[in-house]
């Protein structure tokens, strides 16, 4: 790509804030004596994916909550949030970054998430591009070790150089993710356009300025809550339940 190509995704923007002080701290410090490009965009990227709790509870849509300066504030993020904040640090230290977005079946997901959303298909799934050694290179940095060790998933690694994709299985083997489309890449937030999907998609789903009766959202269950805790206690049952059909004593039995 030409430099003129490659502007767009070194700019700061309204959502991918990178000229934010706070921004700019945190990226610099994770860089730190990096020899690189792409030693530089891994350890942003680890510093992201550990240093941002995920969590899929309590979703604040409204627009100043994508901001890469109110994720690094709160540490407390999901996919498209956690991806924004990631953008805005490769740019801060001058490392082209843009956004992706697929829709995916299956997530790290709970009971009551799926009940509240009513589908296993998450819309926009967030992801990133850095431009390293001439090419795009794909990097997800949603799921914090920490989450995924609750989820019995093994945590997506980076090395800058190869893609790296959703979760495909679990640690058992089972099927986990599935890409099923594609929506591109931007070099900001499309907030708009997320918002319309979920609004067709997700109808529960609270948004800015809408009001939902609250018969309704009682129905589909509260999504207040610890989200690491709900996630680990379902994937242990998931394996005492797997144990069980293998033969093997669960943890209460041995």
């Amino acid at each position: 790509m030409t430099a003129a190509e490659l502007s767009a995704y070194l700019e700061p923007t309204w959502f991918v804030n990178s000229d934010d002080p706070a921004v700019i701290a945190f990226a610099q410090e994770a860089v730190g004596d990096a020899r690189d490009d792409t030693e530089r965009a891994v350890r942003l990227f680890y510093a992201v994916r550990d240093g941002v709790r995920y969590s899929a509870y309590g979703l604040d849509l409204r627009p100043e909550a994508f901001r890469a300066s109110r994720v690094l504030e709160t540490r407390l993020a999901w996919c498209v949030t956690k991806s924004c904040l990631l953008a805005a640090t490769a740019r801060a230290v001058g490392l082209p970054c843009r956004l992706g977005y697929a829709d995916v079946r299956n997530h790290i997901a709970t009971e009551k998430l799926l009940a509240f959303i009513g589908t296993d298909i998450f819309y926009f799934h967030g992801y990133n591009e850095f431009y390293l050694d001439g090419r795009w290179v794909k990097a997800t940095v949603a799921f914090n070790r920490q989450l995924c060790e609750k989820a019995r998933l093994k945590p997506l690694d980076w090395d800058g150089r190869t893609d790296s994709l959703y979760h495909e299985f679990d640690i058992e083997g089972r099927r986990h993710m599935e890409y099923l489309r594609d929506h591109g890449s931007f070099a900001d937030v499309p907030y708009d356009r997320i918002l319309q999907t979920f609004a067709e998609r997700y109808p529960l789903v609270p948004r800015p300025g809408m009001k939902f009766p609250v018969d309704a959202l009682q129905s589909a269950g509260n999504l207040d809550g610890d989200f690491e805790a709900d996630v680990a206690r379902e994937a242990e049952a998931k394996a005492a339940a797997l144990r069980k059909s293998n033969g093997t004593p669960t943890r209460a039995q041995s």
